[in-house]
């Protein structure tokens, strides 16, 4: 079992941490045996958020009668100071504790600064000063903004994708991380399901000494997955070595990763999965994604009237209309 240290922060975590976003799809029986086995079995940090629908109640529902055992990291979406504050005071009651160990801003289009006019920053201090919150971070899909927010001395986390098919520049900012003493936290260590396996992409992420991914568990049986490759050795060996290899090599080029920053879509079509089904069909079981189910979701990509939403809240700037009708193109050959 690997342990990190969110650097500045002092706080110790097992380096294989959970990621609640999945939570908010199952019922809360299924996510209270999943968080209770999760801590029963060592992981010790659990990262949710206010945006994550349920997820922060179903963690204060089965863990807060052991909230001395864990660390908590939630985050906010709040474009004043004033809504930051509601939204705290609403994850602090969800969470049924009256602290939070780690409190990120979730995505924000700019780096919160005091003085910038929002408020936000200001409120971050003002929660802090009163014990609702002990440290601060940001959780970011832009290389420009999360560079920038590690580069300003005024975050103690950073949270961000990161794994073996990330650019060369969003793996130098993990290094940048190290560098300017700031916590690093992984999310999209599997790159949005693109990558199949954990334990490649774990131990292909243990070479960033203290940088802690976080993964994203639904199911007893991916919870059981994650547990079995905890004991495993967290360095490469040939067979991995040669599989990273090939999956960068298939998965060249521009491609969804998944993140749901697009979404809403006005015409109702799942962008997230749609984009980038073409490579969900390669990397898993087709019959998954050749259900009556998903073929009513593709069907919907006819209705796409190119209207450039998802496009402008891209934060990697994918063509996404056009991505769209190449994967729908590609998915009916499948039928």
């Amino acid at each position: 079992m690997l342990a990190a240290t969110l650097v500045r922060t002092g706080l110790k975590v097992n380096k294989d941490s959970f990621g609640a976003l999945p939570l908010q799809r199952v019922g809360v029986a299924i996510a209270s045996r999943i968080l209770v086995r999760a801590l029963d079995a060592g992981i010790n940090f659990f990262d949710t958020a206010r945006f994550y629908t349920d997820s922060e109640e179903k963690i204060g529902a089965a863990l807060s009668a052991r909230r001395s055992e864990f660390l908590i990291a939630t985050k906010t979406m709040a474009k004043t100071g004033q809504e930051l504050r509601e939204q705290l005071e609403t994850s602090l009651r969800n969470l049924k504790t009256d602290m939070v160990d780690l409190y990120q801003f979730h995505n924000p289009s700019f780096c919160p600064k005091p003085e910038d006019g929002s408020g936000l920053y200001e409120e971050m201090l003002k929660a802090r000063a009163e014990g609702k919150i002990r440290f601060i971070g940001l959780t970011n899909h832009r290389a420009e903004v999360a560079e920038e927010a590690v580069k300003s001395g005024l975050y103690d986390t950073l949270q961000f994708p990161l794994n073996y098919l990330s650019s060369p520049r969003d793996i130098a900012l993990a290094e940048l991380c190290e560098k300017e003493n700031v916590g690093f936290i992984a999310m999209k260590a599997l790159s949005g399901g693109l990558i199949t396996d954990l334990p490649t992409s774990r131990a292909w992420l243990a070479r960033f000494k203290d940088a802690v991914p976080i993964w994203g568990i639904q199911s007893e049986e991916e919870l059981d997955k994650l547990i079995a490759a905890m004991n495993l050795p967290a360095e490469l060996n040939k067979a991995q070595e040669a599989r990273i290899e090939k999956d960068r090599s298939e998965l060249a080029g521009e491609f969804c990763r998944g993140c749901g920053y697009c979404m809403p879509c006005p015409a109702g079509i799942d962008i997230a999965n749609s984009a980038r089904m073409s490579l969900l069909l390669r990397r898993a079981p087709t019959s998954i994604y050749l259900s009556e189910d998903w073929q009513r979701k593709m069907a919907l990509i006819e209705n796409c009237t190119e209207c450039g939403q998802c496009a402008s809240r891209c934060p990697y700037g994918l063509k996404t209309p056009m991505l769209l009708k190449k994967n729908y193109a590609d998915y009916l050959s499948f039928l």
